[in-house]
């Protein structure tokens, strides 16, 4: 049997259309990685451009040009794989044409059961182009069948999926077409909220007399400040109980910020209770009753 010719056959279809091959894989692999490299380095500079300290966020068009940097390069990342593979087959004999009917016969019944991935797309372009959230955005979200909402910062957005890391640093993945709601935290600005719940028969104008004071103080406190929109306002009394009622003060902060602002007035809160010599109740643990309750209950 002679094996020579078969052999020679080979190593000549190696050394052409073999070896382009292998130089295509390879060239698409390093033009793909080359791609990553350039999105991560504008990604990294859109970040350094809009943030400036702790006490600054990323503005609206920064959130939305880092989002839209990585879907422009998971794009190309794709198209280069998909040139790469369409390229390779030609070389290897294989005739594109060919695979057009069948490739359409495929298509049609992958269709029927990558529905949910076409919505997921669709839905994840919607979101970047009306730019409902972006990267670093903090957000809750609600999808569909969910009973408890997902709430974190955006960490990635793409065409299918949304990425986002919760307070206790658990990165929760949820496809883009089954959001149903999505509630913003940080869009333009945000508010701090704080209920101080004081004794009924406390002088509420003196509460509020004193509320107003812890504004003007954070409001002027060099570390504060900067979050701070504009001064603390005191509301008044927001709800009435049997035994106190509820004195609510907010303020309007940078976005994203309303969490560490309203820790912040609430510690002051306290310590300006004290140094008045009044005491701020503390609320009944879930299930509990009151005095009053139990009495009445009794």
């Amino acid at each position: 049997m002679d094996w020579k010719a078969p052999l020679e056959t080979l190593l000549t279809w190696l050394r052409g259309a073999g070896l382009e091959i292998v130089l295509l894989v390879l060239g698409a692999v390093v033009l793909a990685r080359f791609i990553a490299w350039v999105g991560e380095k504008i990604t990294d500079r859109i970040d350094a451009r809009s943030t400036d300290g702790d006490a600054l966020v990323r503005s609206e068009a920064a959130k939305h040009r880092h989002s839209l940097t990585q879907v422009i390069t998971w794009t190309l990342v794709v198209m280069v794989y998909a040139i790469a593979v369409f390229a390779a087959l030609d070389r290897a004999g294989i005739p594109i044409s060919g695979l057009v009917a069948p490739a359409t016969v495929l298509g049609v019944g992958l269709g029927f059961g990558a529905q949910r991935i076409v919505g997921d797309v669709l839905a994840g372009f919607f979101i970047i182009t009306e730019r409902q959230y972006g990267f670093g955005d903090v957000v809750s979200i609600q999808v569909v069948g969910g009973v408890e909402p997902a709430e974190g910062t955006i960490e990635d957005v793409t065409l299918r999926v949304t990425r986002l890391r919760s307070a206790n640093g658990e990165v929760i993945t949820l496809p883009n077409g089954q959001i149903v709601k999505v509630t913003n935290l940080s869009r333009d600005w945000a508010r701090a909220v704080v209920d101080v719940p004081v004794p009924t028969s406390m002088d509420v104008s003196r509460v509020n007399e004193i509320l107003k004071q812890v504004g003007a103080e954070a409001f002027r406190d060099a570390r504060l400040r900067p979050l701070l929109l504009d001064p603390p306002s005191v509301m008044g009394v927001e709800t009435i109980d049997l035994e106190q009622v509820n004195v609510r003060m907010v303020a309007r902060t940078l976005p994203g910020k309303q969490f560490e602002v309203g820790r912040d007035l609430r510690a002051r809160v306290v310590q300006a209770f004290r140094r008045e010599g009044l005491n701020v109740p503390a609320a009944p643990a879930p299930g509990e009753l009151s005095p009053t309750s139990a009495d009445g209950a009794r």
